[in-house]
């Protein structure tokens, strides 16, 4: 039986309770006590539109299967807030979760929204495995909720439109990691050049993050990601010298752009953004190697960096080729 989207209206709060209360009830010590914490579930539909937001229901044979809702935060004229996303458990994995966040983002988008956000409950590992996916990573401190189920809950941010680069801070990049291994491995199974030969197995490439992420937390990278159109699309990293008579300078390493998303300028905004954060920090002087004659040289060679020189054979590729690596260096 299909599943219909559709505006969620205020009769539809018997379902919607018990789709929340269902999908509250897989977690320990998660209580929903409507009356005495959420009683705008009573007339949900009508809670958003007080506020400017819109809701939806997902409804299959006459259930409430699904539901998502957004809105415009307050304090931020550019940001909205996704909320309220449940899918029933019988329904997951059908695409449903996809579809149902797909409106609610697009809707946003189309009145202006220029970021998301969500809260979601520290508890529901599943919900942070599927909003990283769809680009989102942690931002800012833990909530404390005053809450029955005494609740703590991770905010979670991305840029909703065109091509924005950010740095990511610890807990972003831990949160982030997922996704890059997913870059890492499409990139390196079209024949990348950035230590690792196809094809890279997702442990594997999930493993450097871990230690990228681990870097970023101890001070010794800096971490950019790119998002176009609300897809996390690319990222590239600075790998800050350590050495006492280093610490002007700084290696570009790992600038990668999901296939999938490439020609539209996310390469050149990586490496714009890198050249910012290393004046940002005092890094005075950027190095980085690449393939020779591939797409990343051009780049470089376009962005006004300066070649040290090549190396015959620097780097082996699949299949035990031998190819040249050329070395830049850029004062940003």
């Amino acid at each position: 039986m299909s599943i219909a989207i559709r505006p969620g209206r205020d009769a539809d709060a018997e379902g919607f309770i018990r789709l929340i209360g269902d999908a509250w009830a897989e977690y320990p010590n998660c209580v929903l006590d409507v009356d005495a914490e959420v009683p705008e579930l009573r007339a949900l539909a009508t809670h958003f539109e007080k506020v400017g937001g819109a809701l939806w229901a997902a409804e299959q044979g006459g259930e409430i299967v699904g539901m998502v809702a957004t809105r415009p935060l307050r304090d931020d004229d550019e940001a909205w807030e996704i909320g309220r996303m449940y899918v029933a458990k019988a329904a997951r994995g059908t695409g449903l979760a996809h579809a149902l966040l797909d409106g609610a983002e697009r809707h946003a988008v189309e009145h202006g929204a220029q970021r998301m956000i969500l809260w979601t409950d520290t508890r529901f590992e599943a919900a942070h495995r599927f909003y990283e996916k769809r680009g989102y990573v942690r931002a800012g401190s833990i909530r404390i909720l005053d809450d029955i189920s005494k609740s703590l809950e991770f905010r979670y941010a991305k840029p909703a439109t065109g091509v924005v680069v950010e740095a990511l801070d610890a807990a972003a990049a831990a949160s982030a990691e997922r996704r890059l291994a997913e870059i890492m491995v499409a990139c390196v199974n079209v024949g990348a050049s950035v230590s690792y030969l196809p094809p890279l197995s997702p442990e594997v490439a999930r493993a450097y993050w871990r230690g990228v992420s681990a870097d970023v937390a101890t001070g010794r990278m800096v971490l950019l990601a790119a998002w176009c159109d609300g897809q996390l699309a690319g990222t590239v990293h600075l790998a800050l010298a350590a050495q006492p008579n280093a610490a002007h300078r700084a290696e570009v390493s790992k600038l990668l752009v999901d296939p999938a998303f490439r020609r539209r300028g996310i390469g050149r905004a990586l490496m714009l953004r890198a050249e910012q954060a290393a004046r940002g920090i005092g890094r005075s002087l950027l190095v980085l190697d690449t393939r020779a004659g591939d797409d990343g040289e051009r780049l470089y060679r376009r962005l006004g960096w300066n070649e040290a020189g090549t190396i015959p054979g620097y780097a082996m590729e699949a299949g035990g080729k031998l190819a040249d690596t050329v070395f830049f260096w850029k004062r940003p």
